[in-house]
């Protein structure tokens, strides 16, 4: 990596120390555990009136996948608050996954504002290893703003494709990294070593399309957006979905 960057790293990690010291020490890692899902709670209207066309458009098509039975069974892994809750279509069965029991306290709020959809269960396990779900038990398996946090993405590919139904489809939004000759690029990179400690794991230069591209899915299918927020770091999106 090219020295004037360490050297800016450096300059927002000595920023940043006293964090840095507690991850040194083992201390800092419950901290945004806890911290960020009240954050998240609070965020989460404001992201879904600025992304909100961008949900529409990425989940008009859910309906299209239900299985036999006629109903839509939907996994929505690293569920979080449940703020795509509001865009799923009216008498959908929604099972959560997420890795931070946290998360749980902060969805009741979203279901009491959602009752057209049906909650099935919430379940603490990562995206990597989801044993509680059956092979093949789900209609879509849906994906926002997670895989940014994960260190295998591959691997959470797999799982993803695993739970599906022969037909299924995975929906995603994530943000990734910038066009690497802009100026915010740049500000990725000297940000991502600090960020990645202040939000649980989340990286700001993941090239998640190539992951996608190169998954055990028949068809990818999804574009690249901007977030309207100029300021924000993680402002580049895509958006898409894949069929099993």
């Amino acid at each position: 990596m090219a020295p004037h960057i360490v050297f800016f790293q450096i300059c927002v990690a000595i920023i940043a120390l006293p964090m840095h010291i507690l991850v040194v020490l083992g201390l800092w890692d419950p901290i945004p555990k806890k911290f960020l899902p009240y954050l998240l709670a609070k965020m989460t209207d404001s992201y879904n009136k600025y992304m909100g066309d961008h949900k529409k458009e990425l989940f008009s098509s859910l309906s299209d996948f239900k299985g036999p039975s006629g109903e839509l069974k939907v996994l929505d892994l690293g569920c979080g608050t449940g703020a795509n809750f509001r865009f799923y279509p009216s008498g959908c069965k929604v099972l959560c996954v997420d890795p931070n029991p946290n998360f749980k306290t902060y969805l009741s709020k979203s279901l009491a504002e959602n009752d057209h959809v049906h909650f099935q269960d919430f379940l603490v396990a990562p995206g990597e290893n989801m044993p509680q779900v059956a092979s093949g038990s789900m209609d879509v398996v849906v994906c926002t703003l997670v895989l940014c946090s994960v260190d295998n993405i591959d691997g959470i590919l797999a799982e993803i494709h695993r739970v599906l139904r022969p037909g299924g489809a995975f929906f995603f939004l994530e943000h990734v990294t910038e066009d690497h000759s802009s100026w915010r690029y740049f500000f990725q990179l000297i940000l991502d070593p600090t960020w990645k400690h202040l939000v649980d794991g989340c990286r700001l230069t993941k090239e998640t399309w190539k992951n996608l591209e190169q998954s055990l899915f028949s068809e990818v299918k999804y574009k690249h957006v901007l977030a309207p927020l100029k300021w924000n770091p993680a402002r580049c999106h895509i958006f898409g979905h894949a069929l099993k």
